[in-house]
């Protein structure tokens, strides 16, 4: 049905001559049984306006569609008012799960302590399972310390066309939220734990993921609130730990392991981050942070290694200009390539936990 439904979305085509689906003007597509959900988000007022006029057609068109009952479609801008919501209120009691409907299995990326390269691998990852053909998002749990927007080369506030719910962003082929969008990034978060699940609830609850296979969450370092909820109220489907191969980061991701084991969260595996070094003018390889550490680790832990990503200079550019390496050419984008392969290839994807 999703695919029936984007290809009627293309029959409609703008100005300048790309359609609704080429000019990525779709968002949150939502196929709930007869039902359908989606945003049309226009990149100015102008092209909003002619949006809405045709909203009634585009209704009514897929409406025809043999399986269809109910279509809700909304119409806003990249102008539109910024949500009018409290980010970091307390959290509302919720006797359901925080895991959206539209999404099938939330994985979380953690380590022990900051500074090893989590959030790198948790864009990279996203992007490079995006282009296998996996519908993808990423969630910037990071409160105190969202590096996502920077990574993912996005800036612009997400909408809200009634003040509820949040549209969320697309970057390289994959849905992107991150409380670094909704707060201004010069000021420091000074939260007590209340506000921060309230805002992890939000960001959960309130974005419109659309259908999701996998929604990636980059989590905070260490073993704190923002872990305890997602293990406990968001039906987290497993966790991989990224560490480095010096001792004293594998001492911390031997707690983070420890503490999704205590919580009953399945660890799908470890990543080995900053494996090696390999020189651009000799190709002479140096294990800065050591070598071997990780291995080890994860065979006293009992769980297996899903990859080693070098350190090197292409990947720190990357990040920095917003174009995760694993859209470029290199090592670093072969390696992750791998991992992507490996992960769908393992069946991780479509285990119902």
């Amino acid at each position: 049905m999703r695919e029936k439904i984007l290809a009627l979305l293309e029959s409609y085509n703008l100005e300048d001559g790309d359609n609704l689906v080429s000019r990525d003007l779709v968002r949150a597509l939502n196929v709930d049984g007869r039902k359908v959900s989606f945003v049309l988000e226009a990149p100015s007022s102008d092209i909003a306006q002619n949006l809405e006029a045709r909203r009634a057609d585009i209704q009514n068109k897929l409406l025809q569609l043999e399986g269809l009952d109910e279509v809700s479609i909304v119409v806003t801008s990249h102008a539109a008012e910024p949500p009018k919501l409290k980010i970091g209120r307390h959290p509302k009691p919720q006797e359901t799960t925080m895991k959206p409907k539209s999404v099938s299995k939330i994985i979380a990326i953690a380590s022990g302590k900051g500074g090893v390269g989590k959030s790198t691998v948790s864009s990279n990852l996203a992007v490079a399972l995006a282009k296998k053909g996996k519908k993808i998002g990423l969630l910037d749990a990071d409160i105190y310390g969202p590096s996502q927007p920077r990574m993912m080369g996005v800036s612009q506030r997400p909408s809200s066309p009634d003040g509820k719910k949040i549209i969320p962003l697309q970057a390289y082929g994959v849905t992107l939220m991150s409380i670094g969008l909704m707060l201004d990034p010069s000021k420091a978060v000074v939260w007590r734990g209340p506000m921060l699940m309230g805002a992890l609830q939000q960001m959960l609850s309130q974005v419109e993921w659309g259908d999701l296979d996998v929604l990636i969450v980059d989590l905070p370092p260490g073993t704190g609130d923002v872990q305890l909820t997602l293990c406990q109220k968001a039906e987290l489907s497993g966790a991989i730990i990224v560490s480095t191969p010096q001792d004293v980061a594998l001492l911390d991701a031997r707690k983070a392991i420890d503490m999704f084991k205590t919580l009953k969260t399945p660890i799908f595996g470890m990543i080995e981050n900053m494996s090696n070094f390999v020189c651009p003018n000799c190709s002479h390889e140096t294990p800065i942070f050591g070598d071997g550490g990780v291995l080890m680790e994860a065979k006293e832990l009992k769980v297996p290694v899903l990859g080693k990503l070098p350190i090197d200079i292409d990947t720190r550019l990357a990040g920095d200009n917003g174009k995760p390496a694993a859209l470029l050419g290199g090592a670093a984008a072969t390696a992750y390539s791998k991992i992507a392969d490996g992960f769908i290839a393992s069946g991780l994807l479509s285990i119902n936990f």
